[in-house]
């Protein structure tokens, strides 16, 4: 381990996934270091858990949507400088399948909400981080790659 770099952590792997109906986003409003964000349905990977399945599971908690994964993204590293963590965030396209109303949504949720792309544009200040814009931009791009490409095999000693 470098001793000069004593800040820095070990990769945290999350998962993101951007949904897209009638040209809007559904995007999660979250109040984080005492401030509300504008983020993607997104978080951490749990052991034994596939990307895909990671991002259809904090889809669902965050925003009471069941999704369709379509596509892969991409991968984004990113460090925080709120904490100085790097995250390892593997980005999905999704598709909007069902909807819980009476869902309860995950600690620190305020709500869900569609928003369009000049909304989110006019709101880059209030997002979580420049990962969500980007891959929004990825996605209004075609930028998509085939599921396959996240394929997880998981080690029998992480079941």
């Amino acid at each position: 381990m470098n001793q000069d770099l004593p800040h820095l952590s070990a990769p945290h792997c999350t998962v993101a996934t951007v949904v897209e109906r009638q040209q809007r986003y559904l995007l999660v409003l979250e109040e984080r270091n005492g401030q509300l964000v504008y983020n993607q349905p997104a978080g951490h990977l749990e052991l034994g858990e596939s990307l895909v399945d990671a991002a259809v599971r904090e889809t669902l908690e965050e925003t009471a949507w069941h999704v369709q994964i379509r596509a892969y993204l991409g991968v984004s590293l990113y460090r925080a400088p709120a904490n100085g963590i790097t995250y390892v965030r593997h980005s999905f396209s999704g598709r909007a399948m069902g909807f819980e109303p009476d869902r309860v949504l995950d600690s620190g949720i305020v709500d869900a909400v569609w928003l369009d792309f000049m909304e989110i544009e006019a709101l880059r200040d209030r997002l979580a981080s420049p990962l969500v814009y980007q891959d929004i931009l990825r996605y209004r791009q075609d930028k998509l790659y085939p599921i396959e490409m996240a394929d997880t095999y998981i080690a029998p000693e992480l079941e």
